[in-house]
């Protein structure tokens, strides 16, 4: 479904991430872990088109997207949950929804906010609530129905946890779990490591913008000392 090759992105003459290859597949989740500054939130916004790529490709369903501009990225099938969740608090929870269908239209947005409340009942009882309102956890819901609203192929979930009660990242993953079974690929980037590596169908390591680490999620849940073995990987899960 998604596949990145060689990638090097970065800003300016800092290079983030160099030489990156991974692959997403229809219904399954990737997970991109490492400390902090890995580069792993760079990886992810330089999928979507928000950061540069100064060498390798970007390929969805086997055509490069490496040119396309962010909004025709998510018009063919990459959908965006970014850290901190990035909700427009100064819109009720229905006007965010609505923005994030707009590049199929809003006939199409409003037959998909159906399938978006179902899957966040919450939501819809904050529907005409403003945004900067929420709590943290209803903003994280916010923030992937927003993305879901422009029906991805693809769904990148840049720190789905952070700040998150327990019971709200149960949740959230709850749902995530439900996309994938309807065969959305995801890319999770994720600092609650065990918890990534629970679900994870394959795992990349980042440190300093390299891979050093590369496995499907069965061997990384058998391999006991995974953690350990990445300086401040303990420390950001």
């Amino acid at each position: 479904m998604l596949e990145v090759e060689a990638l090097h992105c970065g800003y300016g003459a800092l290079r983030a991430v160099q030489d990156l290859s991974l692959r997403v597949e229809a219904g399954r989740i990737t997970a991109l872990l490492g400390p902090n500054g890995a580069g792993k939130s760079s990886t992810v916004m330089a999928i979507a088109g928000h950061v540069a790529l100064s060498a390798g490709d970007v390929r969805l369903d086997g055509e490069s997207i490496a040119a396309a501009s962010p909004v025709e990225r998510t018009r063919r099938g990459i959908g965006l949950v970014p850290e901190g969740r990035r909700v427009f608090s100064d819109l009720s929870v229905a006007e965010n929804l609505l923005v994030g269908g707009y590049v199929h239209g809003r006939d199409a947005a409003r037959a998909r906010e159906s399938r978006v409340l179902a899957l966040f009942p919450r939501l819809a009882e904050r529907y005409r609530q403003r945004a900067g309102t929420l709590s943290g956890g209803e903003q994280q819901m916010l923030a992937i129905g927003r993305a879901l609203m422009a029906d991805p192929k693809v769904l990148l979930i840049d720190e789905l946890s952070l700040g998150l009660m327990p019971a709200i990242v149960d949740q959230c993953f709850a749902a995530v779990l439900d996309l994938v079974r309807e065969g959305v690929a995801v890319l999770l980037v994720e600092q609650n490591t065990q918890r990534a590596l629970e679900h994870a169908d394959s795992v990349v390591v980042l440190v300093s913008g390299h891979t050093v680490y590369r496995a499907s999620g069965e061997e990384s849940r058998r391999d006991t000392g995974l953690v350990d073995s990445y300086l401040g990987l303990r420390e950001a899960g």
